[in-house]
């Protein structure tokens, strides 16, 4: 069975033409192919979170935290779930944002006035935040 933020973005795919496989994600439009924006890690992290998962209900994002810090936070962790040095159209950011939080253009604002995306000429890339090591090779998880 599909867990929701799944189902959300196979929907919202299918309505802007994209087709979703299991890493990759290739837009009909304009025929990119780049690396998942995979909402489940995101949504993972801030379960695990005791100050950020009172914001979760039914497995998204409900509220935005009022409070700077904690939105700030919450910003910084789905701002983890872009990939450093890559470009994302517009669509692409609204489709995962879609699957995180209902108001993706409030989310999309709040990650672009906190310099967590930057954007210019409809693409967005990440621009801060906190960057996680790269596994070493051969370690262990």
């Amino acid at each position: 069975m599909m867990n929701r933020p799944a189902r959300i973005i196979k929907s919202l795919s299918r309505k802007v033409g994209a087709t979703a496989s299991t890493n990759i994600v290739r837009l009909k439009a304009d025929n990119e192919v780049m690396p998942d924006l995979d909402p489940a890690p995101v949504l993972d992290a801030v379960a695990r979170d005791p100050r950020l998962r009172v914001f979760l209900g039914q497995g998204r994002i409900e509220t935005i935290p009022a409070r700077q810090s904690r939105r700030r936070l919450l910003l910084d962790v789905i701002a983890q779930g872009f990939e450093p040095g890559v470009r994302y159209s517009e669509r692409r950011v609204s489709l995962f944002l879609a699957a995180v939080h209902d108001d993706y253009a409030a989310l999309r604002r709040y990650l672009v006035d906190e310099d967590f995306l930057s954007r210019a000429d409809g693409q967005y890339w990440r621009s801060g935040g906190t960057v996680l090591p790269s596994p070493t090779p051969g370690a262990e998880a």
